[in-house]
C-alpha cells in the first residue's frame, strides 16, 4: 500500500453522521478575510507584479491599500449582507494598522491567529521554534483581545510534521489551512484531536485571481456556482461552504463590486443558511464531538 499521511482517515462523505447547524440549517457559509503585514525588502511576498526592481515601493502600496482602505469597506459591506467575517490576522498588524483592527472588533470580526507577518512561515522550524512561534501569537492576541484565538491558519498554508501536535498542545481549538471535506475532520496529534474546519484552497482570491489570473467576475461566479451547488447538497447533509479573501486582492473597488454580487446572491437565500465564522463552527463540534469524523 502507498504511504500517505496519518493525520486524518478516510472516511466517505455518503457515510457520516446526520445533524443540523443552528436554526435548523443544513449549509454553514463563512467568510476568512486576511489582513496580513510584510517585512519591507525582506521575506516572502504577495505580489501584483513579479520581478519588480528593489526598494519595490509599487507592490508594498498595492499590499498596504488592504490595510489603509480594502480591509475597511470588506468588513463594511460584508457585515451589511449580514456576513460575520473572520479575520485571517497577522499580529504585526497590531502595531501596523491599529485602526483595522479597531473596527473589525467593531464589527463582531473573529480574531483567527495567522501568524506574525507573512514574510516568514512556520516551513523549517524545529518543534521548539515552532512551539515558542504559535505562543507568540497566541500570547499577542490574547494581550489585545483579552483571550486566545480559538483557530490557526498557517501563512502560506505552510506547516512541519509538528504542526498539528504542537497547535494542539499550546491550546488552539481548530485549524483551517486543508480542503480535504465539506464537513468538519478531527485530526489525529500526539496529545489528542485536533478539530479541522474546512478551508477554501480555491474559492480563494489569492490563489484564483492572483495565482491563476482569474477575473473579478470569475471569482464572483465560482462564489455563486459553489454556493448553489452546495445548497442543494445540503439537502442530505450539513455542509461547510469557506470563502477566503484578502484586504488588498478582493478590496481593490472594482473586486469589492462582483464579490458583493455573490454575497447578495448568498444572502438572498439566508433562510435556509447559516451565515458564521470557523469559530461558531467549531463550538457545535466541540460540544458534540461525535458530529465530525
Amino acid at each position: 500500500m502507498l504511504p500517505r499521511q496519518t493525520r486524518y482517515d478516510y472516511s466517505p462523505i455518503t457515510r457520516r453522521p446526520d445533524y443540523h447547524w443552528p436554526g435548523g440549517k443544513r449549509l454553514a457559509v463563512y467568510l476568512a478575510l486576511g489582513v496580513e503585514e510584510y517585512i519591507f525588502g525582506e521575506g516572502l511576498t504577495e505580489d501584483l507584479f513579479p520581478g519588480a526592481s528593489k526598494p519595490d515601493y509599487a507592490n508594498v502600496s498595492w499590499r498596504d491599500y488592504g490595510n489603509r482602505v480594502g480591509g475597511f469597506r470588506l468588513i463594511e459591506r460584508a457585515t451589511r449582507e449580514g456576513f460575520p467575517v473572520a479575520l485571517l490576522l497577522n499580529t504585526e498588524v497590531y502595531d501596523h494598522a491599529p485602526d483595522l483592527v479597531d473596527f473589525a472588533r467593531a464589527h463582531g470580526c473573529e480574531i483567527v491567529a495567522h501568524g506574525l507577518t507573512n514574510s516568514h512561515t512556520l516551513a523549517g522550524r524545529s518543534p521548539e521554534e515552532e512551539r515558542a512561534y504559535l505562543r507568540a501569537v497566541s500570547d499577542a492576541i490574547r494581550r489585545q483581545e483579552g483571550a486566545p484565538p480559538a483557530g490557526w491558519s498557517s501563512p502560506w498554508l505552510a506547516h512541519t510534521q509538528a504542526t498539528p501536535d504542537l497547535l494542539h498542545e499550546t491550546g488552539y481549538r481548530y485549524v483551517l489551512d486543508l480542503g480535504m471535506d465539506d464537513q468538519p475532520v478531527w485530526l489525529n496529534t500526539a496529545t489528542g484531536k485536533l478539530l479541522c474546519i474546512p478551508y477554501a484552497l480555491e474559492v480563494n482570491d489569492s490563489s484564483t485571481i492572483i495565482g491563476r489570473q482569474a477575473s473579478a467576475t470569475d471569482f464572483a461566479q465560482m462564489i455563486i456556482d459553489q454556493f448553489d451547488e452546495m445548497l442543494e447538497a445540503s439537502e442530505d447533509q450539513p455542509l461547510v461552504m469557506p470563502i477566503v479573501i484578502h484586504s488588498f486582492i478582493s478590496g481593490q473597488p472594482f473586486r469589492l463590486r462582483a464579490l458583493r454580487r455573490a454575497l447578495a446572491h448568498i444572502a438572498a437565500h439566508m433562510d435556509r443558511v447559516w451565515l458564521t465564522t470557523p469559530g461558531q463552527i467549531a463550538e457545535v463540534i466541540h460540544a458534540d464531538p461525535g458530529l465530525a469524523v
